[in-house]
């Protein structure tokens, strides 16, 4: 079930209203599941909550996966990024992401949905009875890791776009440009380079993900003792365990992620595939290179995925009438 419900007064016991930023429950009945259609809408609004906070980190964090030098600094480079080009700079290779944002995760958290219903189909102990059925952490993990299945088939475009035009500013004229000069180069299987890659960083990725958020909004709940299929988190709560979630996924993706964006920035035919990517870095760089980038991933982790899951929970209350 979801921790969010509506935004609103309620009186308490003694007569005064509830605290402006405490998000209630609308009733104190079970609920039952959120619709397909809900969760891949809602999943949208979250993507685009998490590309609009994280992009800037993003956009430092690729430049030092793919550059040679060792000890850049975060914060410096963002600096000098943004004298020199402004919040345009910052926001460079954006607009990629951004058309991805809400397909992919759309399908993202549809899938994760369609995750939880297959895990929960293959439960012996299920008995019919949606509503009441308690998931447990293990089986959240597992639909969060199914989730990126069909996500990757957005994602892995995206990426090589956005690495693209992150990497080269003055090749492309923005991602149309950059996506027709891809094609012409090797074609659809030149767009589509890294989906393995992808999919290797964001399966992991995506059971830690939903897996971590899951068990902190558990644990907050529990801590204090709201009621699972009834009650409602606070907003901070739910940035905390959507924060926290994020910084889980980047600290697993990570090694994954640096394989990827060598491989998709790198000139045509440089690297056979995703292991021969591995084998270069680890005989030019060394092991300490699979980590390159994890400063920024987890400074942006931490805001962008709080924003992409706030976002998520409020809209599903503004979308409730589709359940």
């Amino acid at each position: 079930p979801t921790i969010y419900q509506h935004f609103k007064d309620r009186p308490n016991m003694s007569g005064l209203d509830s605290p402006p930023n405490e998000i209630v429950s609308a009733a104190p009945k079970q609920r039952a599941p959120d619709s397909a259609l809900k969760s891949f809408l809602s999943g949208g609004a979250g993507g685009i909550c998490a590309v609009l906070v994280g992009h800037p980190f993003d956009l430092i964090k690729v430049r030092i996966q793919t550059s040679g030098s060792g000890n850049l600094s975060v914060f410096k480079m963002l600096g000098d990024t943004f004298k020199k080009d402004g919040v345009r700079g910052i926001y460079r290779g954006v607009s990629a992401p951004l058309l991805a944002t809400a397909p992919v995760f759309s399908i993202s958290f549809w899938g994760y949905d369609m995750g939880k219903r297959f895990v929960q189909a293959c439960d012996r102990n299920y008995s019919g009875d949606t509503a009441s059925y308690q998931f447990s952490i293990p089986q959240l993990c597992m639909a969060g890791g199914l989730s990126a299945l069909p996500s990757t088939a957005v994602m892995a475009p995206s990426e090589r776009l956005k690495c693209l035009l992150q990497i080269h500013p003055t090749k492309y004229n923005g991602l149309f440009d950059c996506a027709v000069k891809v094609y012409q180069e090797g074609g659809v299987a030149s767009i589509f380079r890294g989906t393995g890659a992808t999919l290797l960083r964001d399966f992991p990725g995506s059971v830690a993900w939903f897996g971590t958020y899951e068990l902190i909004k558990k644990s907050l709940m529990k801590f204090q003792n709201i009621d699972p299929q009834s009650g409602a988190l606070s907003p901070f709560a739910v940035l905390c365990a959507g924060g926290f979630a994020g910084m889980a996924c980047w600290t697993v993706a990570i090694p994954a992620d640096v394989l990827k964006s060598r491989y998709q920035t790198a000139p045509e035919g440089k690297y056979s595939g995703i292991l021969d990517v591995y084998k270069h870095l680890m005989k030019e760089e060394g092991p300490g290179a699979l980590v390159k980038g994890m400063r920024p991933a987890l400074i942006r982790a931490f805001p962008a995925n709080a924003a992409c899951f706030f976002g998520m929970e409020l809209s599903k209350e503004y979308l409730h009438f589709l359940d």
